[in-house]
């Protein structure tokens, strides 16, 4: 070995502990990239290079580069360079050429005379069998500037490389994820405080509510709205799931509130409906029962926009019944219009509201719990305390569904009628 050849062994040697120490100190993937760029163009006397890096959506993107830019990457002219990335990408092996005016696999490309390219070397980033990315130098000025001692080393850092690139994405993951986990769980905190603290107590009367979402944050929600001498009841059912869901949870919550607060149940749906619409987007909508109850009586002005029918048990005839729809959901157009109706409830009667998370819920066979099993548990505990009532339907939808994992929110509300001399019934 030559005293230069020794020395240039001892440099790309230098450049490998270099590099190893950067890889072992950092997961900031910028600083890796670019410090990949700084040694490599260095140690190849490379005029420029380029890192692109394969992301989410399965292609290659630009990510670092010394004596080109982005904009000359997108030229038409760099079309052959692409190309060979691409190629190098696809076959997962490198790419060295000492002179590519001559290299019968480039000559005849246009790109090659037009860019006046020589020397190229392009190898694959891989890691586990994976393609993470494509390293690319090239030089204009001079032929046989890279060896294939060049082509060793850069495939040796590019090993090393692709492992700290993919290390350095996965913290960056880590770090996303506990962000976003962090700011789901704030959200969800802020959306839990949203809804109603306590049942009300009224004397005579049982309110008992389950909210479970299915995500950290949930479309479902239910509010109990003092009006006077009268008291809102309300479960509501917001299109979509996730974070947008829990958004405009939020909005249609806020207008419910304002429209409901002084008008009849039928003109405070419509007046919703138009403030709702107002600032739907893509489609998304809410289906709702709200009703108006005078403790007194026992009367319950009603109105179901497009919602599950809630069950009604009267327990003087020993019936129940569904409350039907008066209306379309919320948000699809202005121009719809809601009717309200009445029923009474006497001693003992109750009323079951629930979203659709109820009765769509799947078990691991893949079969819905469904509406007919919902109401085969109100009928037969329907002499049941509504404590007891509530505690069974929670428990036979948790045996029905068992550890599958629920896609919709579960919203129950439970009101019952007390006989006057048995408030814990």
């Amino acid at each position: 070995m030559t005293t230069d050849q020794s020395q240039l062994s001892t440099e790309r040697l230098a450049l490998l502990y270099r590099l190893s120490q950067t890889f072992n100190s950092s997961l900031d993937l910028d600083e890796v990239l670019n410090r990949v760029m700084d040694e490599v163009i260095a140690v190849t006397r490379a005029e420029r290079g380029f890192v692109m890096l394969k992301e989410g959506d399965g292609k290659l993107h630009f990510h670092a580069a010394r004596g080109i830019d982005q904009q000359t990457i997108d030229t038409p002219e760099f079309h052959i360079s692409r190309g060979l990335v691409a190629r190098v990408a696809e076959e997962g092996q490198p790419l060295l050429t000492s002179d590519a005016q001559s290299d019968d696999r480039l000559r005849l490309r246009q790109s090659v005379m037009s860019l006046g390219l020589r020397s190229i070397l392009c190898v694959p980033l891989q890691f586990r069998d994976k393609l993470v990315g494509v390293l690319y130098v090239d030089n204009r000025l001079q032929a046989g500037i890279f060896t294939k001692a060049d082509l060793e080393l850069l495939t040796a850092v590019a090993a090393s490389a692709a492992i700290a690139i993919d290390n350095a994405r996965l913290y960056q993951l880590a770090i996303e994820k506990g962000r976003l986990e962090r700011e789901l769980q704030m959200a969800r905190d802020l959306q839990r405080s949203l809804l109603p603290q306590y049942a009300p107590r009224l004397p005579g009367w049982q309110f008992i509510a389950r909210w479970q979402p299915a995500r950290q944050v949930a479309g479902d929600f239910y509010d109990f709205l003092p009006a006077g001498d009268q008291l809102g009841l309300l479960i509501a059912d917001v299109s979509d799931k996730g974070m947008a869901a829990a958004l405009f949870m939020a909005l249609s919550r806020s207008i419910l509130r304002a429209s409901l607060t002084q008008a009849a149940p039928a003109d405070g749906i419509s007046q919703a409906n138009r403030l709702i619409c107002a600032d739907a987007a893509n489609g998304m909508f809410v289906t709702l029962f709200y009703g108006l109850l005078d403790p007194a009586s026992g009367d319950l002005t009603y109105v179901n926009a497009g919602h599950d029918p809630p069950l009604f048990y009267q327990a003087a005839a020993d019936r129940w019944q569904s409350l039907a729809p008066t209306g379309p959901v919320l948000g699809i157009s202005e121009t719809m219009r809601y009717e309200q109706h009445t029923i009474r409830l006497h001693p003992n009667d109750f009323l079951l509201l629930y979203t659709d998370g109820v009765t769509d819920a799947l078990n691991s066979q893949q079969q819905e719990f469904g509406r007919t099993r919902l109401h085969q548990i109100v009928a037969a505990e329907r002499r049941a305390t509504a404590v007891t009532l509530m505690e069974t339907i929670e428990q036979t939808f948790h045996n029905f569904v068992g550890g599958s994992e629920p896609f919709d929110d579960v919203t129950i509300l439970l009101i019952k009628r007390l006989v006057i001399d048995n408030l814990v019934g």
